[in-house]
Parts: C-alpha cells; sequence; structure tokens
C-alpha cells in the first residue's frame, strides 16, 4: 500500500509515502517535494510509531539551497523528546510529529485519538519546519464532525497559524482534502 498527495494552494508538489509493519508498530517512510514562494526543496523522512499511533522516533533530510540538513526526532519517555540528542523541554508533552512539509502526517493525531463524532481534543505536536529543520510547538486542536459516508470529517484549528479547515479522511485515517494544503491522489 502507498498513499500520495498534490501540493495546492501553499506550495506546489507532491507527497508520497510507504507504510510498513515494524517492531509492533508502524513504519512510514515519505518524500515530499515543493516549490514554495520561489525555492525549491525536498524532505525525505521515516517515522516509527507505536501500536497505538504515538510518535517513537523520526527522522528526516532537507535538501534546498540552503544545503542539505538532517534532524533526528526521538521520544524521550512518556511525553518528552530529543531533537538531535539533545533534550527539548519545549515540545514536552507532544506525542506526534507533524511534518510542515507532509499532509500525511495529519493522520497521526486522527487515529491515535479514535475521536466520536461529536467529541474533540487538543493534540500538541512537534512541528518541523521546511527547508531548516526548525523544531517548533504546534498547538492544534480537532473536533470529529458526523461523518459523510467513509469518510470522517474534522474540524482542525491551529491557534498560532490563525488557520482553520475542516479535514476529510478515509477510512484508514489518512487526509483527502486538507484545504489550501494538499489533496489525496492516491
Amino acid at each position: 500500500m502507498s498513499a500520495a498527495w498534490r501540493h495546492v494552494g501553499a506550495r506546489e508538489g507532491f507527497e508520497v509515502v510507504f507504510p510498513s509493519d515494524e517492531q509492533g508498530g508502524l513504519r512510514f517512510d515519505g518524500h515530499s517535494t515543493g516549490v514554495e514562494q520561489g525555492q525549491a526543496w525536498n524532505v525525505r523522512y521515516s517515522i516509527l510509531l507505536d501500536g497505538d499511533w504515538r510518535t517513537l522516533r523520526a527522522r528526516v533530510v532537507s535538501r534546498s539551497a540552503m544545503g542539505t540538513r538532517e534532524l533526528e526526532l526521538a521520544r524521550d519517555g512518556a511525553a518528552g523528546w530529543r531533537v538531535n540528542r539533545a533534550p527539548a523541554p519545549h515540545v514536552e508533552g507532544c506525542l506526534d510529529v507533524d511534518l510542515e512539509a507532509s499532509a500525511f502526517t495529519n493522520a497521526f493525531p486522527v487515529r491515535r485519538l479514535g475521536l466520536g463524532p461529536g467529541e474533540s481534543a487538543d493534540a500538541p505536536a512537534a512541528y518541523v519546519r521546511v527547508p531548516d529543520l526548525r523544531v517548533e510547538r504546534l498547538d492544534q486542536s480537532y473536533r470529529r464532525l458526523e461523518d459523510d459516508g467513509t469518510r470522517s470529517r474534522y474540524d482542525y484549528a491551529s491557534r498560532q497559524f490563525e488557520f482553520e479547515a475542516l479535514l476529510v479522511y478515509d477510512e484508514h485515517g489518512f487526509v483527502l482534502d486538507y484545504p489550501g494544503i494538499a489533496v489525496r491522489v492516491l
């Protein structure tokens, strides 16, 4: 199985991801390319989740006119993180990694939370910026709406970006439509 998205709105580009089972959890290997504000970049990532869809570690490599950069994020205990082996208290309490270059990583909190219609939850994430791979805390929330057939729908909000959108997911919890960001093509 694989999945692919076309970036729309914020940037032009494409993302592909290949899931696999690994160590009692899941591994997602992906690649995202983009042109944004006249600058081209690509990001390659490998993310390991436990069986409850909590991120255990992520390895990200970015290439742009700024050069090549590498990042390793690893969970350090229940909700602490290390960024390139150094403690990262600014993302403590986050259970997910969210890559700016990826529509796919929005699957992690949706699958992990397992919200029913009408339920909502905050889902702060360790947010990896592109192309410099700076790690920030992203405060975000999801509120599940009534399903539309086999598609689940969520009101998504990120206060720090003053962004709200209706996100639509398939039966596997992968985003189909992320307005202004990406559309699933496979």
